[in-house]
């Protein structure tokens, strides 16, 4: 293990200085869209305007003859489009992949002064992150981008699970992790083709009832273990956790439940792959009005952090300054994209 003083420190001369925390920004929705589609790009201008990140996809769903020109498309329309405040990051291939080294070279070399984070697939260990880590810091150190590139973890593999604490604290360029339930399913052998979500048959039976043939069976969520490891990794160690996707597009009432489970268990966002998936992240994981409001009372109380307040009959401190100062910053973002909630914000 890297010794503590050694942690913070480029691993190649003339790399970035990694960052000690992350960027404060709504990342409410990571929306996904296949580069290799002209007319999918062509949307992108409206698209980045709706989404807080915009995430390319060189992975699944790409096919074989077409990861070249996916790889070609995302760098188009990285170097000709303006992102604001909406992120940008790209899911790389696997990392047995015949395609990831140049995916990683070509995207450093080319728009790595514009790319905020990588997905990296199939992570199982530590050593994952370590490789694409030196790696990057050489890419960029070698083609002087002035930001360190993060590193997202896609937690879909049992071996990945066995690890998610070791990933997670694995380099100072961890952002965070998501579930892909798809993977994860076909490496545990679960008895379901499902995308995220539950399964009909996956619950518990209520006891017999003397004098009923009526027994109530309640479906349960089969990802509520996984989840909560995954939440408790990333939280531990100061990086985020992101539900994946939720494969069935037309049931948006399913979605929106098991978005709000992941938010409630602590996830800051989920993925979006269709339009309607965007609105139904954006409700789930905006921050609450209330406590924004809120927020902004204890900043009027104490504006410069400092002393005690009572609001309400609550002792205030520095300490929910900070807690208040995060949400009211990310309220913001959230309302220069969402006007509805700039307003019931007050901002």
């Amino acid at each position: 293990m890297k010794a503590p003083i050694h942690f913070y420190k480029p691993l190649a001369t003339g790399a970035p200085q990694p960052l000690r925390e992350l960027p404060v920004r709504p990342e409410r929705m990571i929306h996904f869209f296949p580069p290799h589609i002209e007319k999918i790009r062509a949307r992108l201008p409206e698209t980045i305007r709706q989404v807080d990140v915009l995430c390319g996809n060189l992975e699944d769903a790409i096919p074989v003859e077409a990861k070249e020109s996916a790889r070609a498309g995302f760098i188009e329309a990285a170097q000709a489009l303006d992102f604001g405040d909406t992120a940008l990051w790209i899911r790389v291939n696997a990392l047995n992949s015949p395609w990831v080294l140049d995916d990683l070279s070509e995207l450093v070399a080319k728009v790595g002064n514009k790319l905020d984070v990588v997905m990296i697939p199939k992570v199982e260990g530590p050593w994952d992150i370590h490789f694409v880590d030196q790696f990057l810091a050489l890419l960029e150190a070698k083609h002087q981008v002035t930001k360190p590139i993060l590193i997202h973890a896609l937690l879909e593999t049992a071996q990945g699970v066995e690890h998610v604490a070791a990933i997670a604290g694995a380099s100072p360029r961890m952002h965070g992790m998501s579930l892909g339930p798809a993977d994860l399913a076909a490496s545990r052998g679960m008895k379901t083709t499902r995308v995220g979500g539950g399964h009909p048959f996956y619950g518990v039976l209520a006891d017999p009832i003397a004098g009923s043939d009526t027994r109530a069976f309640a479906q349960q969520d089969l990802w509520h273990y996984t989840v909560a490891r995954m939440v408790d990794a990333c939280v531990a160690r100061g990086i985020r956790a992101f539900y994946g996707p939720f494969g069935d597009l037309k049931d948006e009432a399913a979605c929106e439940a098991q978005f709000r489970n992941a938010f409630l268990m602590g996830c800051s966002g989920a993925w979006s792959l269709a339009p309607n998936q965007i609105a139904i992240a954006r409700r789930v994981f905006s921050p609450d009005v209330n406590e924004v409001l809120f927020a902004k009372r204890i900043l009027e109380a104490m504006p410069d952090g400092s002393g005690v307040a009572m609001i309400d009959g609550k002792m205030q401190d520095d300490a929910t300054w900070k807690q208040a100062k995060v949400i009211v910053d990310l309220a913001r973002m959230v309302a220069r994209k969402d006007p509805e909630l700039a307003e019931a914000y007050g901002l």
